[in-house]
């Protein structure tokens, strides 16, 4: 996993639908994304490398 010296910019993630304001959200890192609980963001965020990352939204959209 490449260590994050980059700053973490968070965007909901297009998998998290409807209105509500409890979502996913998801930054990019070169090398790396990462996944934060918006009710929980005080909990931090899970890193994974882009091949990992990749293999997830596949499953998610099969």
């Amino acid at each position: 996993m490449p260590e994050n010296t980059h700053p973490l910019n968070f965007r909901k993630s297009s998998y998290s639908g409807g209105q509500t304001q409890d979502c996913v959200e998801v930054a990019d890192v070169p090398g790396a994304s990462a996944i934060r609980d918006t009710k929980r963001r005080s909990d931090g965020h899970l890193p994974f490398p882009t091949d990992e990352w990749a293999a997830f939204l596949t499953t998610l959209t099969r």
